[in-house]
């Protein structure tokens, strides 16, 4: 049996332990809605009306509120430049649960600027790519619900800081092989799930598992890192991606909030170790397939197997150096450290339903799992999302989207005991912590080609995988009903 602590002890411990568990829930990183990039404007196309408001005029079919930004889009085109600016307003609150209720605002100005080397310079194959962000507004995860997976994909601390910043060259026939270099964020290519993009929670962009097992969080938004990947297409319905990046985006990582510590995306650590990654592609039908007249087209599919190591050392989520438990009044508080880290991942999309009439409206279902067996250096272990979309749900909408989607994140055994430790030690009653379940259903409406309102409605089961209300000991947060507005606003 564990020796009682004094009351000294005690308080030092329930500290301790809160600091830990406010860490431990602030959730995963986030990832924003996809940025629509604009396409270069002809140079033979008439000019813009002239005026400061001469926008208005073409603002019902423009894919672009400001249109052609006073001719700035056609002047940039001309040397292979491209201009994209999008903005995403939401506003989120819970109406039950979390350790308090309110509403709040967030938002993200996104800035890109892409420049194609083939008609600026005359040689094929090259793109420069640089965006920026602007981060505004209030966490609600962070302040009210205390969740693992955050009620939005673009919540963040406020700032404006550079995002990526890469240049990807294509070889051989075909372009069958790329390479693209530079600051990048893995979010963009790797674990993605086309459908899951759809929804708002963060689960559904950047998953659960690398957000809580990698340094800071992983090279996903806000953050990057430095780093080279290869895309190789061997055959038609077949491609393969790898990667190597700086292990940890964030230098000198002392554990404290890694976006405060690289305020502006402008720190590019190269002695933080290496982030190695591998994914495999499978599409059918493959990208130049023969289609047979009169033939029904196949319900399409893409399948993703992948996996990460990280080379950096990693804190045991339960035990000491001396193999005591972090809980122990006895323990020195420091973790035992483990060399390296690494997860498997899979992911589905796949058509089920197909409009004989109306291609593009059709259902897909996706999902995607991970898992790691190094229990004792995770604080998750497993993670998974799935659901449905339906494109063009009515006949008079094509360009909407209505999609139910679940996601579940599972605590490792090793934080699990370290609650009963706890508990044993301070002889304060606490839950222990499991997993956090959710679910979400969401719509897509597009009001204008610029302009995409989407309502939201999540519901969270065990926020926090089961953390107390009061932080220390007590009954769990109890579970979450989540309403909110997106707008999406290509600029």
């Amino acid at each position: 049996m564990p020796i009682a602590p004094t009351a000294p002890q005690k308080l030092r411990l329930s500290a301790s332990v809160a600091i830990l568990l406010a860490c431990f829930a602030t959730g995963a990183i986030a990832a924003p809605p996809p940025i629509a990039v604009q396409a270069g404007t002809d140079e033979n196309a008439p000019p813009p009306s002239p005026g400061l408001f001469g926008f208005l005029d073409g603002i019902n079919r423009s894919s672009a509120l400001l249109g052609d930004l006073w001719g700035l889009r056609t002047e940039l085109s001309k040397v292979g430049v491209t201009l994209s600016i999008q903005e995403t307003s939401e506003y989120l609150g819970n109406t039950s649960g979390g350790t308090q209720r309110s509403f709040a605002y967030d938002g993200l100005t996104e800035v890109l600027l892409q420049l194609d080397t083939q008609r600026a310079f005359r040689h094929y194959g090259g793109l420069f790519n640089m965006s920026l962000l602007n981060i505004h507004g209030k966490n609600l995860s962070a302040r009210n619900l205390q969740t693992l997976q955050t009620a939005s994909g673009i919540e963040s601390d406020d700032g404006t800081r550079l995002w990526e910043l890469w240049y990807d060259q294509k070889f051989l026939d075909e372009d069958r092989l790329d390479v693209k270099i530079g600051q990048q964020s893995l979010d963009q290519e790797f674990m993605v799930s086309t459908n899951s993009a759809y929804f708002i929670n963060t689960m559904m962009g950047w998953p659960m598992l690398p957000s809580a097992d990698m340094p800071a969080g992983g090279p996903a938004y806000p953050l990057s890192a430095l780093g080279v990947r290869l895309s190789a297409r061997p055959v038609n319905g077949v491609t393969l991606l790898a990667g190597v990046f700086s292990g940890d985006p964030v230098k000198n990582d002392n554990g404290s909030d890694p976006q405060q510590q690289n305020r502006h995306g402008t720190s590019f650590p190269l002695n933080s170790g290496q982030l190695y990654i591998a994914e495999a592609q499978f599409s059918y039908p493959a990208a130049g397939s023969m289609v047979v007249p009169g033939q029904a087209k196949p319900l399409g599919w893409t399948y993703r197997l992948g996996a990460w190591y990280n080379n950096n050392k990693f804190a045991d989520q339960r035990l000491d150096a001396g193999g005591l438990s972090l809980a122990d009044p006895a323990s020195t508080g420091v973790a035992a450290q483990h060399r390296g880290d690494w997860a498997w991942y899979a992911v589905a999309d796949q058509l089920t339903w197909v409009d004989p009439n109306y291609p593009d409206r059709n259902i897909a279902v996706f999902a995607r799992l991970m898992g790691t067996p190094l229990k004792g250096r995770n604080p998750i272990d497993a993670s998974v999302n799935a659901g449905a979309v339906f494109h063009s749900p009515f006949a008079n909408r094509p360009a909407d989207t209505l999609g139910l989607g679940f996601g579940y994140a599972h605590v490792s055994s090793s934080l699990k005991r370290l609650d009963a430790d706890t508990a044993s030690y301070t002889g304060l009653p606490r839950p222990l912590r499991t997993g956090e379940g959710f679910a979400e259903l969401s719509y897509q409406y597009q009001w204008k080609p610029w302009l995409q309102l989407q309502p939201d409605l999540q519901y969270v089961i065990n926020p926090g995988g089961g953390l107390p209300l009061n932080g220390t000991s007590g009954p769990r947060i109890g579970n979450e009903v989540v309403l909110g507005l997106r707008a999406i606003i290509s600029l």
